[in-house]
């Protein structure tokens, strides 16, 4: 291959392939390119920085059993490296829908990581007698652990790096909560009046809800720290050697700063999928509370003039082509979409889940790009909500009071006092005739003035009586 040639040309066991000369990946992955031409994505980054740190700790492990060469692995480590820091990302280029088992990503990897150790060794891409993607990046692997371990390497940190947007959002609903909370307002359950709260005791709710339903996000996680590295193609260790799993673990312990451990079972880590099953479950719960809160936060802000309007969220950009000075509640919009995404994800996960075979579930692709998509995008979104949101929601504080002062359902006091057929008497005329309950309640000789002035009222109900 001349300087100028534009391609270089790389046999497999199928014959000859042209090669990009510049390219860092290889004759597999040029297959795989032309085979699927499907969406247009690439796998999520994660997946490619937890497979540099699998091969990494492969290579370490390997030189200390005196596998490998000492300049090969610190070669291919040094290539890992490179692959970690997402360096080379743009040599990951194989579609995200692709071969069963996610084969040709992994080939993808190999060839990368070879050919960049072939390099910072002097030699020229493609010239495998130097680093072979098989025989010595690849050397005690096999797709079947290989994908399997990057992937819940890959998924632990994405949510390691993610946790600081969804905490953000919770605890912007609490800072609200606090904000809010000495201004009352009317409950509202089956979308009807109900007996008046306080905003922040709503706002809090919120906050405990999406707390507990992150929780459990991250208890789920908990699945994923054991590895199934060291099983090879089915789970019995072939072409490894005694102590190798362990040792691998321990040295992606050391690159990642995760807590980790080998599988007790390796032919249940390659065949099962259920932890991506359990954790995409979670993903689910934390985006269905997403959209619920995203949805009350539309419903309370809107108006300004005809809705309920008890809160205004931050403007943002204009709401409408046509309509001037409209704008619409576009982060809870979007908090909502996102939140459908996900649930969409995790049908899909589900049923890739259920869709393996025998040793083997070959629709570990498609597991991995919806659940790295979800915890992307619901990190994202419960981010932005917490900075361009949440931090600046204000309360309307006398439309919430006139609301709680205004409800029928203050009458729900009176039940112990006058019982619950008087209470319904005044709340029926007072909703009939359009006048006040404390009013019809002292017309009706139900209650004196002061009783009225101390049972009908909003705080009445906010709290048990001693």
């Amino acid at each position: 291959m001349s300087a100028a040639s534009e391609t270089r040309r790389e046999r497999d066991y199928l014959g000859e392939v042209e090669v990009p000369a510049g390219a860092y990946y290889g004759v597999q992955t040029v297959r795989a390119v032309g085979n699927f031409p499907i969406s247009g994505l690439r796998v999520h980054p994660y997946l490619v920085k937890a497979v540099g740190c699998v091969k990494k700790a492969a290579a370490l492990t390997n030189a200390r059993r005196g596998r490998l060469r000492d300049e090969i692995a610190r070669a291919i480590v040094t290539a890992s490296e490179d692959v970690i820091s997402l360096a080379l990302l743009d040599q990951f280029v194989v579609d995200a829908f692709q071969s069963g088992a996610g084969v040709s990503f992994h080939m993808n990897a190999n060839e990368v990581i070879a050919n960049r150790a072939i390099e910072i060794l002097g030699g020229r891409r493609g010239d495998y007698s130097i680093v072979h993607p098989n025989d010595h990046v690849n050397l005690g692997q096999s797709t079947n652990d290989v994908m399997p371990t990057s992937m819940r390497i890959g998924a632990l940190m994405l949510l390691r790096d993610s946790e600081p947007k969804f905490r953000s959002a919770i605890e912007a609903l609490r800072t609200k909560a606090r904000e809010f909370a000495n201004i009352p307002k009317a409950g509202r359950t089956h979308m009807m009046d109900g007996v008046p709260l306080m905003l922040g005791q709503e706002f809090g709710g919120y906050a405990s809800a999406l707390e507990r339903t992150v929780k459990a996000l991250y208890d789920a996680s908990a699945h994923l720290r054991e590895l199934g590295i060291g099983a090879t193609a089915v789970g019995t260790g072939v072409n490894t050697f005694s102590g190798y799993r362990e040792e691998v673990v321990k040295r992606l312990e050391e690159i990642t700063g995760l807590e980790l451990k080998p599988a007790g079972d390796l032919f249940e880590a390659t065949q099962s999928m259920a932890p991506f099953a359990i954790l995409s479950g979670a993903l689910k719960a934390v985006a269905l509370e997403t959209i619920r809160i995203a949805n009350d936060l539309r419903l309370l802000a809107s108006g300004p003039a005809t809705g309920l309007g008890e809160i205004r969220l931050p403007s943002l950009q204009p709401g409408s082509s046509i309509m001037p000075g409209k704008v619409n509640p576009v982060i809870p919009e979007m908090m909502a979409m996102v939140g459908f995404q996900v649930v969409g994800n995790d049908a899909v996960v589900a049923l890739a889940v259920q869709a393996g075979q025998l040793e083997l579930n070959v629709m570990m692709p498609v597991i991995a790009h919806n659940v790295f998509q979800a915890i992307s995008i619901l990190g994202n979104a419960l981010g932005v909500f917490a900075e361009r949101c949440a931090k600046g929601i204000v309360a309307d504080a006398d439309r919430c009071r006139q609301y709680a002062e205004r409800t029928p359902a203050l009458a729900t006091i009176l039940d112990t006092v006058l019982g619950y057929q008087k209470a319904s008497e005044i709340v029926r005329k007072a909703y009939a005739s359009g006048r006040p309950l404390k009013e019809v309640a002292i017309e009706l000789g139900y209650l004196t003035p002061e009783q009225a002035e101390r049972y009908l009222r909003p705080e009445a109900l906010m709290r048990p009586e001693d």
